[in-house]
């Protein structure tokens, strides 16, 4: 009964967004073309979102820099930590992207859904300015530009950090402006049940099941990819790090977090197993409590898979040509960057949907598409996401300490 209860009281949620969803596609296969009535009611939900995600990417960003102490002491842990999140983060991607080319998640799936907006390739120094940069201040506040958004929050709160006690009522306002972002789209996620529901209604009663068809496909891909990544992928980073003693000591002591993890749905809530767990293996403190927590907001491996993912879905939904060397390094940028402002915040999983959404173009209906699969992703994905920050922690002290590192267990 406590098993059940735990259950039930973890994926609350997403029982009743997946519930939600169902309904609105019952409802319209019933209405079928009438069904366009209740698409004001998801329209209400997306441009929420759209217009919450500028002011939230900025401060859940600055503010995660501004917080932080003891740089300098920590200044080569942070360097690296880095240097891991990205190369990981990197072969997920590809990984997805070859498991994507191999099985196409759209392939024979035909839904006359609306044009997405033509997407020209620049040449490559104009592409960078372009994606990373804006020549006004007033430009940040669009969705258009959320790169540069992102490029420009970790600016302020790194300045806000090296300034200390000067910047400290600065460094205030940004946490608390974060907390107020927060708090707001945890109000707009209220709505979501409700707004997913009355789109996918719409989606189902003008465009058919034809999508379900979709969904199919792309848990094809994901699952085993995810699965075997998490197994494979995770057992070849740790003999990396500490051989094969250290494959002996973490799948046992690693375990409960993964569990925690897959249960709760939440990075953040798997801290403290994380951190626990890390211990047991010999990760020394100072690598440990820097780089878990940190991990669990810009480090998800598990959120790099779906994301190429959702990007091969709407690329092949909307005919878009995939092969393209352009096509396919952006949408691995992309997978990079849509991590960094998922987890820790509710319904944050939206907001590196928004990033696919508004880089490549596509029109507003691509938005709840890609959301009903990140729903279903969202178990394995965050087990992958938490667990790969435990791995994350082990390779910096490898790096670090040397090979000897666990030799030196506290």
């Amino acid at each position: 009964m406590t098993r059940h209860y735990a259950f039930f009281k973890n994926y609350t949620s997403s029982l009743i967004l997946l519930g939600a969803i169902t309904i609105g596609c019952i409802l319209g296969l019933i209405f079928k073309e009438k069904a366009v009535m209740f698409k004001p009611f998801g329209d209400i939900f997306l441009n929420l979102l759209f217009t919450i995600v500028v002011p939230l990417v900025f401060f859940s960003i600055a503010s995660a820099v501004a917080a932080m102490s003891n740089i300098q002491r920590l200044g080569k842990i942070v360097l690296w930590m880095m240097v891991v999140f990205t190369v990981t983060g990197i072969i997920a991607s590809v990984l997805m992207l070859v498991a994507v080319k191999l099985y196409p998640p759209a392939e024979g799936i035909n839904v006359a859904l609306p044009s997405a907006a033509h997407f020209e390739p620049l040449n490559v120094s104009d592409q960078i300015v372009k994606a990373f940069t804006v020549a006004d201040f007033a430009d940040l506040l669009s969705k258009k530009n959320m790169l540069a958004l992102i490029i420009f929050a970790l600016l302020i709160g790194l300045s806000a950090c090296t300034l200390g006690e000067k910047a400290r009522a600065f460094t205030a306002f940004l946490l608390s402006g974060n907390e107020v972002m927060m708090k707001a789209i945890g109000f707009i996620m209220l709505y979501a049940p409700i707004g997913l529901g009355a789109y996918f209604a719409y989606l189902i009663g003008v465009f058919g099941p034809q999508l379900l068809g979709t969904y199919a496909r792309a848990m094809t891909i994901y699952y085993p990819v995810a699965i075997a990544y998490f197994f494979i992928g995770f057992s070849f980073y740790v003999f990396l790090a500490a051989g094969k003693k250290g494959l002996r000591i973490f799948w046992p002591n690693v375990t409960p977090a993964a569990l925690t993890a897959l249960g709760t749905c939440s990075s953040m809530a798997t801290i403290p197993a994380n951190l626990e767990a890390a211990q047991r293996v010999g990760v020394p403190r100072d690598i440990r409590e820097m780089v878990i927590p940190i991990g669990s907001t810009i480090h998800m491996d598990g959120s790099c898979l779906s994301a190429v993912l959702k990007t091969a879905v709407l690329f092949g939904l909307f005919h878009m040509n995939f092969s393209s060397p352009w096509a396919m390094v952006t949408a691995v940028g992309v997978a990079l960057l849509s991590g960094t402002v998922m987890s820790g915040i509710p319904g944050g999983g939206f907001l590196g949907e928004l990033m696919i959404v508004t880089l490549y173009g596509f029109p507003i209906v691509a938005m709840p598409i890609i959301s009903m699969i990140g729903t279903l992703v969202d178990p394995p994905a965050t087990m992958v996401n938490a667990i790969g920050d435990n791995v994350s922690s082990m390779l910096v002290a490898r790096i670090l300490g040397g090979k000897n590192w666990m030799s030196r267990r506290e």
